[in-house]
């Protein structure tokens, strides 16, 4: 690979503008399926609180000695420590005037997602001279995870909509977006913590491969996919190109998912398991496009 184009994907994925560009796009998705125009200020605000959260995330948990981690990721990162800092800031000054232009009760959406985004990386309890904080209840990771971006992705952007009248979404489809796209997110959170099993058993984190180990694990990813195929058959009164361009989209994670289990290469999981959530976006942008 070119020594440039190596140097602009590694900014690209962890400066955590990656993962930022994927909220953006899974908004995109709801406001495709929503068949609206997307806002903007919606957009730029998770792009910005992305970067935020993901780094903050990184700072707190940053080893002793990073220059000599297994992770190519965290020796980045950490190399490039002042980018990341200006990076950051950049992001955070940016939520301020963004938020400005969001309805109440967005911003009471959001505040309640920051908060928990922070609170699941800070050790707020102790038991004898033990520190734990929310991250070391068993099992509550993936919830977590799957739960604040299915709520910004998808709650946010329907919020936002509603308080500018621009449509109105019912309650039913409103549920069934957020379980559908909640089932998506904890789908692909699982092979990362297949990866990081090692890692969360040292820090005595009980996620579901540290619970169930890598092989069941694995199977409740593809449990997931499943449940989500299941979910638009239900409730998808037609085969219209929505339809094809997210099971197509979901045939291929579960594919992806499945390779996981040999693939340990960190580009696999950042580039191209992550890049499944704009690539789903970009199906739907696809297949509407075609006449059926």
């Amino acid at each position: 690979m070119n020594k440039y184009l190596r140097q602009g994907i590694d900014l690209l994925l962890f400066s955590n503008v990656f993962i930022a560009l994927c909220a953006v796009a899974q908004a995109m998705v709801t406001y495709q399926l929503l068949k609206v125009n997307p806002d903007i200020y919606v957009l730029a605000l998770l792009f910005s609180s992305t970067i935020a959260l993901y780094n903050f995330s990184i700072f707190l948990s940053k080893p002793k000695n990073p220059e000599r981690s297994t992770s190519f990721r965290v020796r980045w990162i950490f190399s490039h420590y002042r980018l990341m800092i200006t990076i950051s800031m950049i992001a955070i000054l940016s939520i301020i005037p963004l938020s400005l232009f969001l309805s109440t009760s967005s911003k009471i959406l959001l505040l309640i997602l920051a908060f928990i985004s922070i609170a699941y990386n800070l050790p707020l309890f102790s038991i004898q001279d033990k520190k734990f904080g929310i991250r070391n209840i068993p099992g509550i990771k993936l919830f977590l995870i799957a739960s604040v971006w299915a709520l910004s992705c998808v709650l946010l952007p329907i919020l936002e909509l509603e308080s500018h009248k621009v449509t109105t979404v019912t309650l039913n489809d409103t549920i069934i977006l957020i379980v559908n796209r909640f089932l998506f997110f904890a789908a692909i959170a699982v092979p990362f913590d297949v990866r990081d099993i090692y890692q969360d058993k040292f820090y005595e984190l009980k996620t579901i491969p540290v619970l169930f180990g890598e092989k069941w694990s694995l199977l409740i990813c593809q449990g997931f996919l499943g449940a989500y195929l299941i979910l638009l058959l239900v409730f998808n009164d037609q085969f219209d190109t929505d339809f094809i361009g997210l099971s197509l989209t979901i045939i291929l994670c579960e594919w992806l998912i499945f390779k996981s289990k040999w693939k340990k290469n960190e580009y696999y999981y950042f580039l191209f398991l992550d890049g499944i959530l704009i690539l789903q976006y970009l199906m739907l942008i696809l297949f509407g496009s075609i006449t059926l």
